[in-house]
């Protein structure tokens, strides 16, 4: 059955892990039952398949020419910067029949937020416990400001909805590290000490942020966004906001 929709292509990073692309491909499961009339695909930078030129190809092949490119990122770093319009812009000059779109990173945005909550009360965090639990907002880490600046403010955010306190940490690349913001919490009289993961797939990076909290001996430590609900509607509120406008648009190198 032919799609009216532009088709949604999710751009993942990709990682050697094989948790990550499992993630990724149930998060994009979701997607498909949110609406189950748009083509969704989904596409790596790299270490898995089906690469985005690879993916854009395939989608070309079907007769399809319009495809809203939506970076699985939850900042503005380098890879939303560059690595991903440097990817689309070759694809498409290989296939000038294609109009790709690319859509903004996921974050910050409130539904990110409340998926959260959502991995905390799982791990046991009850509402009422909000007044007396640090919570340590443990990113993957990027070299670029504005990433770092968002993260910060997002926890400044999110201290305002009741938490005792909500410290930023990084797994790379920036400081604090996780475990170094469990103990700051700590020295600072917090009672009960929890890790939020704000990463949406398992990997190298998140594996740091869990043995940072265990050994830092954090009270909680939630799960990573993974295939959360709330995750899967914004997906699509980042395409719904790309879909119908021709911004962004992503044209030959050579035009």
């Amino acid at each position: 059955m032919p799609f009216s929709s532009p088709v949604l292509l999710v751009v993942a990073h990709g990682s050697r892990d094989p948790r990550h692309a499992a993630t990724v491909h149930a998060l994009v499961r979701r997607v498909r039952a949110e609406r189950p009339h748009l083509r969704v695909e989904t596409a790596f930078l790299e270490f898995n398949a089906p690469s985005v030129p690879r993916a854009l190809e395939a989608i070309a092949a079907d007769g399809v020419r319009d495809v809203v490119a939506l970076p699985l990122l939850l900042t503005r770093a380098f890879h939303a910067k560059t690595d991903i319009p440097a990817v689309l812009h070759e694809a498409v000059s290989r296939l000038p029949q294609l109009t790709v779109r690319q859509a903004e990173v996921l974050g910050p945005s409130p539904l990110l937020q409340s998926a959260l909550d959502r991995r905390l009360a799982e791990a046991g965090v009850r509402a009422g416990d909000k007044s007396t639990t640090g919570v340590v907002l443990a990113s993957a880490g990027s070299s670029d400001p504005e990433a770092i600046a968002v993260i910060a403010e997002i926890a400044r955010e999110w201290r305002r909805t009741g938490w005792c306190a909500v410290r930023p940490a990084f797994a790379s690349a920036s400081l604090p590290r996780t475990e170094d913001a469990v103990r700051a919490l700590r020295a600072e009289g917090v009672r009960r000490v929890a890790v939020a993961p704000y990463v949406i797939a398992p990997g190298f990076l998140p594996d740091r942020i869990v043995r940072g909290a265990r050994e830092a001996g954090a009270d909680v430590l939630a799960d990573v966004l993974g295939p959360a609900p709330e995750l899967a509607r914004l997906l699509l509120e980042r395409y719904d906001a790309c879909a119908p406008v021709h911004t962004r648009l992503l044209t030959p190198l050579s035009a």
